[in-house]
């Protein structure tokens, strides 16, 4: 192993841990991962991502004593200063201090953020928002997460919280339930009112697809039903295209950016055809007209783009610290 600084990288998820061991200009020189089971318990969670990154330094014949720190993006709200998960719904957690917890079990630095945060910035740096200093990132799966690059850097905003885009009300007139940008354009959104409006009797291949088992309907069914043209789907998903996209253009007449990247499951899977239905409604909203050139583009990194975020995310802030102790 040559002597250059390897960091590590972990996307923590609702339903999976992705870990990787990075290397100091994004390259991924190894992968893990694992279920993350959150209703064993977060010290069963965090023992899974310990083995996890234990098997990724073993792959690479190194030693966490080799690894100069670790990066970690959490679905929910993060205070990074200290190192705790503020509020992580779809693990449960509340005001846990993950941060000291990880480092104590791993004697390495390891420093916490939101998941599209780290995943946006792991774009910013070798993906598709890369010499862009103005950037919205929104990543469509369970929910919609966001993150912002303003100025050529990471905004967290005054409370870390920065990018809960899923969480603003844009349907304020609709029952409680159906008035967020998440209940309204996530996947889950999307599958739900698939599912709802099959059951109400709207023809669909749907069905076809799933062998009649309508909870089975997920983002790659979602795709592939698009992909035969079936009208029930296709104004589905327009409609969830739209309604995300006026947000995204209302947030760019608001900060003036100069880039979108969208991400997520979601838009993994629908690719380019998802991408241009949200561009053109954003493109129609945006004010004043010169904001109407901003671009909307998929991610590059796919599901690297969390891993390499953290890793590189730990990167820049032990260097940070580190100066700061020298000054």
């Amino acid at each position: 192993m040559s002597e250059d600084k390897v960091f590590l990288g972990v996307d923590l998820g609702g339903t999976n841990i992705q870990m990787g061991l990075v290397s100091e200009d994004g390259q991924v020189l190894t992968r893990e991962k694992a279920r993350t089971d959150a209703a064993e318990g977060r010290d069963a969670v965090l023992g899974r991502i310990v083995e996890g990154v234990n098997a990724c330094c073993e792959d690479q014949g190194i030693s966490l004593k080799d690894v100069t720190a670790m990066g970690i993006g959490v679905p929910g709200p993060v205070d990074y200063v200290r190192g705790v998960v503020v509020e992580a719904v779809n693990l449960g957690w509340s005001n846990e201090p993950i941060g000291e917890m990880l480092a104590q079990r791993l004697g390495i630095p390891v420093t916490l953020d939101n998941d599209v945060n780290v995943a946006l910035y792991g774009e910013w740096k070798h993906g598709a928002a890369r010499g862009a200093n103005d950037v919205l990132g929104a990543w469509v799966g369970t929910g919609v997460g966001g993150a912002f690059i303003l100025n050529g850097a990471l905004y967290n905003g005054h409370f870390q919280t920065a990018g809960e885009i899923g969480h603003m009300i844009i349907s304020p007139d609709n029952p409680p339930g159906v008035r967020s940008l998440e209940h309204n354009c996530s996947r889950t959104a999307i599958c739900n009112r698939l599912r709802q409006l099959i059951e109400a009797s709207r023809e669909s291949v749907i069905p076809s697809l799933v062998d009649g088992k309508l909870h089975k309907i997920k983002s790659k069914i979602v795709a592939e039903a698009y992909g035969r043209g079936d009208e029930l789907t296709v104004e589905v998903v327009h409609d969830a295209a739209e309604r995300l996209g006026v947000v995204l253009g209302s947030l760019v007449t608001a900060l003036s950016l100069g880039r979108i990247v969208l991400g997520g499951g979601l838009t993994e899977a629908m690719g380019a055809v998802w991408v241009e239905q949200v561009r053109a409604a954003v493109h129609r909203v945006a004010f004043p007209v010169t904001t109407r050139d901003v671009e909307v583009v998929a991610t590059e990194l796919l599901d690297n783009a969390g891993v390499i975020g953290a890793a590189l995310l730990a990167k820049q802030r032990v260097l940070e610290a580190s100066d700061a102790v020298q000054v």
